[in-house]
């Protein structure tokens, strides 16, 4: 099968700052202030054509910043990807403007993304429809429920036909009824052979529609396969890492992280 997407020793490195005066002096100084903190480090995995690959791991792990950096939103530290195609970033009020109004939402990223205004003319009434917002399409997004914003983004999206799309929590908000709409309709995608990331604490959702599993834990890939197999292993560790309280949690989190930087050493 034909790789669309290959993703190879992504790092994101972030400075974390006590205080407004160290940024600064980390900029002008030669002297380095500031904390590294590494949201993802060394993550390479490769997809196919037609592939739906859940992300999973508990909060804090990657999963959003990863998906930023497929989207093309956020550029990665280090490291190489390879997209083959465009792709589209369907999350919770991803790229809308408050201060518009639904409708001319849809113009402007429609606009930004090239289309001319013919075919924003033809898009527009079966993102509308799709979306169900009614007449809420021309009330401004500021007023928009979360559940809204996610109808809004989704109907964008799925309507700019991308090769690559990646679903970011956008089914967690709203109605059943809404989210059944979107699977079906990702069904499709899935059978015209486009790629599909997939975020969701949902795992039921996560294990009904994809293929394959991407672990993410503090940033690392921990396991990658089928989610036959990957989603047992997750699903044992979530139930031993809800049992622990706020202490525990932050001691396993320092021992893995250490424990990663001695093998890295």
């Amino acid at each position: 099968m034909t790789k669309s997407v290959v993703v190879k020793n992504v790092t994101k490195k972030y400075k974390l700052y006590k205080n407004n005066s160290d940024k600064l002096k980390d900029v002008f100084l030669s002297k380095e202030y500031g904390e590294d903190y590494f949201a993802l480090r060394n993550v390479s995995f490769e997809a196919e054509k037609g592939d739906i690959i859940g992300f999973v791991g508990v909060n804090g792990s990657g999963k959003s910043t990863l998906s930023n950096i497929i989207a093309g939103i956020v550029p990665e530290t280090s490291g190489d990807i390879e997209i083959e195609g465009k792709t589209a970033l369907i999350a919770v009020a991803s790229g809308l403007n408050n201060q518009l109004s639904g409708r001319e939402n849809i113009e402007l990223k429609l606009l930004m993304l090239g289309f001319n205004k013919q075919e924003i003319t033809e898009l527009e009434p079966g993102i509308i429809e799709f979306s169900e917002l009614g007449k809420f399409i021309d009330q401004p997004v500021k007023s928009y429920s979360s559940g809204m914003k996610s109808r809004l983004g989704f109907a964008i999206s799925i309507h700019i036909d991308p090769d690559v799309m990646i679903i970011d929590e956008a089914l967690s908000v709203g109605d059943k009824a809404f989210a059944e709409k979107c699977l079906d309709k990702m069904n499709e995608f899935k059978e015209q052979g486009k790629t599909m990331f997939f975020v969701s604490h949902s795992l039921g959702q996560m294990k009904r529609f994809c293929q394959k599993a991407l672990w993410l834990e503090y940033g690392e890939v921990r396991a990658f396969g089928p989610i036959s197999e990957v989603m047992p292993q997750y699903e044992k560790f979530l139930k031993d890492y809800k049992a622990m309280n706020d202490l525990e949690k932050k001691k396993y989190r320092e021992d893995q992280m250490a424990k990663r930087s001695q093998a890295q050493a």
